[in-house]
């Protein structure tokens, strides 16, 4: 089995995106990109891949729209699940105890930058 292969992406200016705040990212081309957000929360940084656990489908209907409305956690547009920013865990809804599956980010010379999986296509 070879080792699995990333690229890095820049999402966006770290002082750009609101606090809470969030921004959807892709990682290849083609019809199935790797698709995933972040999430901004003070001076930290989350980012999961934009995958709902309960049904498969992506969290939200409108772009960078994954919180709910007090802005406290992640939430799938479709069923109303919810998920711990921090964690990526589901707190309430129809997958809970269940986790997003999280996508390494950091921020770097102030923008916000994740790896994800090169193979995307």
């Amino acid at each position: 089995m070879r080792p699995a292969e990333f690229t890095e992406v820049v999402v966006c200016k770290f002082k750009d995106l609101d606090d809470p705040g969030c921004k959807e990212f892709h990682i290849g081309d083609g019809d199935w990109p790797f698709k995933g957000f972040v999430v901004r929360k003070g001076n930290a940084i989350f980012a999961y891949q934009n995958y709902c656990m309960h049904v498969g489908h992506p969290l939200n209907w409108l772009p960078d729209r994954f919180l709910t409305k007090d802005k406290k956690n992640i939430v799938c547009s479709s069923h109303g699940a919810m998920y711990a920013v921090e964690s990526g865990l589901c707190v309430a809804g129809p997958c809970r105890g269940k986790k997003l599956s999280p996508v390494d980010a950091e921020v770097r010379d102030g923008q916000v930058v994740v790896r994800g999986p090169a193979g995307a296509s």
